[in-house]
């Protein structure tokens, strides 16, 4: 350890882990782009370098898209500033903007990574249901007219269960070296004129949680027959599998590590949805 000016201490390094919050609506993804492009991974290490008083790079546990939502995000860097995990939460926070949060920041050791280590992704996917839009869900949940069945559609899902090559439900551009996921949860449960689809999984491939929510609203709006879902994850043709569902309802809830790392858990309620 060795001071580097205003009572700062500098060491050879340390990881630290943070939780993360995010409203997509106005951020073009999570992952950094060409300058003068708005996302929260730039956002963050802006922040985050602020408090560090060095430049600093973030690895998260999986990149959302351009209006997709997070509640759970993980993400790590290493850093040679001694902070205490107040400072990090703090300090970001006071430097980020109001759309962007750090719930927590823990040291990790060496070999936690966000994304490599992590055993499974929780999304929530939320559609409004109702014959008119809503002004305030806006941005925060997708709205889907006519009218679905919620039924029809979490019969259709447990076809997708398990492990499967989902290359029907993958976007064109992904570039995951392999198409294999173990779908370990999927869950459809209708509260008045909302929908709430929840998935989990060892990982995503990207889209795949808005083409599923795609297949299945086609579904549950009587367009396609229950089958329909199986059908499609069987042919391993995106083409096949119709529209994708828009960001504007996607939620990364949450993230699963081994328990050795003792991460801390937030159990921050989102907001009261539909009625």
């Amino acid at each position: 350890m060795r001071p580097i000016g205003q009572g700062v201490a500098e060491v050879d390094g340390v990881r630290i882990a943070v939780g993360v919050q995010y409203d997509g609506a106005r951020f073009r993804g999570w992952q950094t782009q060409q300058p003068g492009v708005r996302t929260v991974q730039t956002s963050l290490e802006q922040a985050l370098a602020k408090v560090a008083d060095h430049p600093v790079r973030l690895v998260c546990a999986g990149r959302t898209d351009a209006g997709v939502h997070g509640m759970g995000q993980v993400a790590h860097f290493d850093t040679t500033a001694i902070r205490s995990v107040r400072a990090w939460v703090l300090g970001g926070n006071a430097n980020l903007p109001d759309d962007v949060s750090l719930s927590w920041a823990c040291p990790v050791p060496a070999d936690f990574h966000a994304r490599f280590t992590a055993q499974a992704r929780r999304y929530r996917y939320l559609i409004l249901n109702q014959p008119y839009r809503s002004a305030l869900w806006q941005g925060r949940a997708a709205w889907h007219y006519r009218p679905l069945d919620a039924r029809r559609m979490a019969e259709a899902g447990r076809a997708l269960l398990g492990e499967h090559d989902f290359s029907s439900f993958r976007a064109a551009a992904c570039q995951a070296r392999h198409p294999i996921r173990e779908l370990r949860e999927l869950t459809v449960q209708r509260h008045g004129t909302r929908i709430v689809l929840e998935v989990e999984a060892n990982a995503f491939l990207q889209h795949m949680v808005r083409n599923i929510a795609g297949v299945l609203m086609a579904i549950g709006a009587g367009e396609r027959p229950v089958a329909w879902a199986q059908e499609v994850l069987e042919q391993r043709d995106r083409i096949r599998a119709g529209i994708t569902a828009p960001a504007a309802g996607l939620y990364l809830l949450a993230v699963r590590y081994p328990e050795r790392f003792e991460l801390p858990t937030v159990t921050e309620a989102m907001p009261e949805f539909g009625e």
